[in-house]
């Protein structure tokens, strides 16, 4: 007989579980018509009821004790989103030995400590889902694991992180400066209180971490992402960008070449006819190519209540069709399976190549421009456009130059020798530039 309910219990009740919550019991219809029976929220583990919140589930399942629903044996699917690394870790891999299936939006966890959540998951015979913890609503970690795995992918350019898109659109858009348009993030709800995760890059890397994951089948350390924050970028790096015909996005990228896997976040410039270049706001969107589809983009709201809500309910429904048919594993959680996954090496980022913006603060006086010109041209750098602004900051007039393609390592050493000199006020600005992005 088939079942009449999938049973589920909730560890944590914040934002994306409230909007998880609305969703299974406002569309329960809808849900049930398309599973086969009904989801059905049967215990939710909080230790702060007493906050005000604008969804009230029923007294009679709430509990302040995650425990009940890792022992209560009829609980189908534990869904953890406390977030963080303690004690969701143990939480989850709690569930998986009582033989539960687990949904999670936990991306800090899944980047740090993926390989063993996985493999405990594969070992214990049951499903893990994700898909929240990338891009919100964007169904971009089911779309890797299965509608392309015969494309082959040979990059992804990705605008993962929302608040860092925001902060970037309105500095664009409104000439304002960084620390006034993250205050006015924070009184939106757009940034944290402590942004820090989000404006360092960190959230963008780890977002990479599992889409690299999956993409290429080689787990990937945070600590071999080259991560780099937006909290550098200035008002006057973003007009200059815009007489380039470029904008200033930061990029989650990872490419496949020649054996090895490129991996970096950072402010990048983009050009103005690309569509990553016209999105804006708190929109994310991932562009992948792949050799046998070509280039594909996904655009839409990477996070909030009822966007990483609804992709949370798609792994429920997800998971609820396997134990309605007696299966689990269909697809391996890391989208390759364990035995098949291959340590691939990572590109040393001093032996990355890309176009380059670089911004000097120089002496407003003759034979400037030829002496950083011949330090560049040292270092097998040359330039393919300049501009000399005339106008002073401190005493000093911006030189910009874009260069053509050069390895970062020449371009580092050549700055360090440039921003010694007596005619230049370190440090040089460094933004790098894809030409060739979507």
């Amino acid at each position: 007989m088939m079942k009449r309910t999938i049973r589920i219990g909730m560890i944590g009740f914040g934002t994306v579980a409230s909007g998880a919550y609305q969703i299974i019991t406002q569309q329960r219809e809808e849900i049930r018509n398309r599973l086969g029976c009904f989801l059905d929220v049967v215990k939710i583990a909080d230790t702060h009821w007493a906050t005000r919140r604008s969804i009230s589930p029923p007294k009679r399942i709430l509990t302040t004790e995650a425990q009940e629903i890792l022992d209560d044996p009829s609980i189908d699917i534990v869904v953890e989103l406390i977030g963080g690394i303690h004690p969701a870790r143990a939480y989850i891999l709690g569930a998986i030995e009582k033989r539960k299936h687990v949904v999670t939006a936990n991306k800090a966890l899944l980047a740090v400590h993926g390989t063993a959540l996985f493999g405990a998951a594969v070992r214990a015979g049951v499903d893990i889902g994700f898909e929240g913890s990338v891009c919100g609503g964007i169904p971009i970690v089911r779309m890797i694991k299965e509608g392309l795995t015969a494309a082959k992918i040979d990059s992804i350019f990705g605008i993962v992180n929302g608040t860092c898109n925001y902060i970037l659109t309105k500095m664009t858009d409104e000439k304002k400066p960084f620390t006034e348009v993250l205050s006015e993030a924070q009184k939106l709800g757009y940034a944290e209180a402590d942004p820090t995760l989000d404006i360092t890059g960190t959230d963008s890397a780890h977002k990479l971490a599992i889409m690299t994951r999956l993409t290429f089948g080689t787990p990937v350390a945070l600590k071999e992402i080259y991560t780099e924050g937006i909290d550098g970028i200035n008002p006057i790096d973003i007009a200059l960008a815009e007489e380039f015909g470029c904008r200033i996005k930061l990029l989650a990228i990872a490419k496949l070449s020649g054996g090895e896997i490129e991996v970096r976040v950072h402010p990048t410039m983009i050009p103005l006819n690309v569509l990553l270049s016209k999105v804006d706001d708190v929109y994310n969107a991932v562009y992948v190519t792949g050799e046998t589809v070509g280039p594909l983009l996904f655009y839409g709201r990477g996070a909030g209540s009822l966007p990483t809500g609804s992709a949370v309910v798609s792994d429920l429904i997800d998971i609820g069709r396997n134990i309605l048919k007696g299966v689990s594993g269909r697809v391996p959680p890391a989208s390759f399976y364990p035995e098949h996954q291959r340590r691939l090496p990572i590109k040393k980022m001093e032996t990355i190549e890309s176009l380059y913006y670089l911004r000097f603060m120089a002496a407003d006086r003759p034979g400037v421009l030829s002496k950083v010109s011949g330090v560049l041209g040292k270092y097998k750098i040359s330039i393919s456009s300049v501009i000399q602004q005339g106008r002073k900051v401190g005493g000093r007039v911006p030189l910009v130059m874009m260069t053509h393609r050069a390895q970062e390592k020449n371009v580092r050493e050549a700055l360090a020798k440039i921003d010694r000199m007596a005619e230049v006020s370190k440090p040089t600005v460094l933004i790098r530039v894809e030409m060739g992005a979507p």
